[in-house]
């Protein structure tokens, strides 16, 4: 059984086109009856409008498969003094939610991502985070890539802020185990005994996604269609125990090359 990134690795980070093979790979899970989940950081949209588009593209899956950052927002941030970053359209989904933004003595500070942080944001970020705010990540990816660019993920960006102001953090997406514990569960409305150590992860980012997927005893899959140009740009500066299992260029590769362990 599966838990499976989108961006990346089921759609292209350039155009949001399906990537060859994910379309199939999915058909396939469905046609052998293979649970999985579908999980993913998107942000920018509300979650029902980004399933409906990776079904107007495609994809066929159930809503019950999909799970994103958002769907578990509001059990973990409450939704007054809030001073959220990202881009435009996420701080639209969080008014659409409810979520009262402040950025004058918010009790939360919420970070999403966006190519085009300022300084005199981090420093606004920095003062809230002394003046006592919590800070949370809506997922902690290490790599965000847009028009063939590359920018430090959310996750490089807490890590900066924690270093700054000693302040922890707590995150909503992934690789967070709540995050990763709530897929597990929706999981087992397929397959009742799924566990962790029955799931094969497939996804670009192999050091937020995969790493904090393995240390929960998942098997790992890295492609390489989407954050990072080769295996080599990252993979041999890991550490040993956090290595992917399985290293692929795309879900096309998968299907031809390998059949993976399924339970």
């Amino acid at each position: 059984m599966y838990f499976i990134d989108v961006q990346g690795t089921l759609i292209s980070d350039s155009d949001k086109s399906p990537i060859r093979g994910s379309i199939e790979f999915i058909d396939m899970l469905n046609e052998n009856k293979i649970p999985y989940m579908i999980i993913t950081n998107s942000t920018k949209k509300a979650s029902n409008e980004f399933y409906n588009f990776l079904k107007s593209i495609g994809f066929n899956f159930e809503f019950s498969s999909y799970l994103d950052p958002l769907m578990l927002l509001e059990s973990r941030v409450e939704k007054d003094g809030v001073a959220a970053y990202g881009a435009e359209e996420f701080l639209d989904v969080l008014k659409k939610m409810g979520y009262v933004l402040n950025y004058t003595n918010p009790k939360t500070v919420l970070i999403s991502i966006k190519e085009n942080f300022t300084s005199d944001e981090y420093a606004q970020i920095i003062d809230f985070l002394l003046g006592g705010a919590s800070l949370v990540g809506m997922h902690e990816t290490s790599i965000y890539a847009k028009d063939s660019k590359r920018y430090p993920g959310v996750g490089a960006i807490l890590k900066m802020l924690e270093f700054a102001t000693s302040c922890s953090y707590d995150v909503v997406g992934k690789p967070s185990v709540s995050f990763y514990k709530e897929a597990l569960k929706m999981l087992q409305k397929q397959k009742a005994d799924a566990k962790f150590s029955d799931v094969t992860i497939i996804s670009d980012d192999v050091k937020g996604d995969l790493g904090g997927a393995k240390e929960m005893g998942m098997k790992t899959v890295f492609v390489t269609s989407g954050k990072y140009k080769s295996a080599d740009e990252i993979v041999p500066f890991l550490n040993p125990e956090l290595r992917p299992d399985y290293i692929y260029a795309d879900m096309q590769d998968i299907l031809e090359h390998t059949k993976l362990e399924s339970r």
